[in-house]
């Protein structure tokens, strides 16, 4: 798997649209539970009223939530900005910090989004496992059953995955997972890893999750 999206997709990062390690975490922020496609309708805007940390940490709440009303849980969302935003002013002069317990450390910014911020944002080894991580990991058989949290997913996954592949084998999974695996119409036919799919065993129950 890792040879075939080495060689048609070698370099690959999110589809979210960005200016900066700041607007990357706020789009990964408001992309949980919500498409990329409709983030990037959003951020546009939001990004021209608030490009950085400085402005957003000025914001009331309330005008946040004006530009991110069509997203999902767009309340909160919307208080976890402004904070997320106050606390980078306040503790760490206004950028985005490196360490991954410090990014931990801000409002809505959890292991996932952490991880899509030290990939991406910083180009560290790093594997963000979301929901299509999750599920493709487990449907090819890339992790044990017995890794049933995105943590063990994610410590899995760096066991076989070479440190220098790590941040865009979460792309490469991601859009597996996103465009071909899909959780209830998988697309079979369109897989290049159909012939070893553990579907294939005897009792699978891949396809009845």
């Amino acid at each position: 798997m890792l040879n075939h999206y080495r060689e048609r997709m070698p370099h690959v990062s999110t589809e979210l649209e960005f200016g900066s390690v700041f607007q990357l975490l706020v789009a990964t922020v408001l992309s949980a539970q919500c498409t990329d496609k409709r983030i990037n309708q959003v951020t546009p805007e939001l990004f021209r009223r608030f490009p950085d940390a400085q402005a957003m940490a000025k914001a009331d709440v309330e005008e946040v939530l004006e530009y991110v009303k069509s997203v999902s849980y767009p309340n909160t969302k919307s208080q976890h900005l402004v904070d997320m935003a106050r606390m980078m002013v306040e503790q760490f002069g206004g950028k985005v910090p490196q360490d991954m317990k410090d990014l931990m450390k801000l409002p809505g910014v959890g292991r996932k989004t952490a991880n899509v911020i030290q990939a991406v944002g910083f180009g560290r080894s790093a594997i963000a496992v979301d929901t299509h991580v999750y599920r493709v990991s487990h449907r090819l058989g890339l992790v044990s059953p017995k890794a049933n949290t995105p943590v063990k997913v994610e410590e899995e996954l760096k066991k076989y995955i070479p440190e220098e592949d790590r941040a865009d084998a979460h792309h490469w999974l991601l859009l597996h997972g996103r465009y071909i695996c899909q959780s209830r119409m998988p697309r079979c036919g369109e897989c290049p890893f159909d012939g070893f799919c553990p579907k294939l065993l005897k009792g699978s129950k891949v396809n009845k999750e």
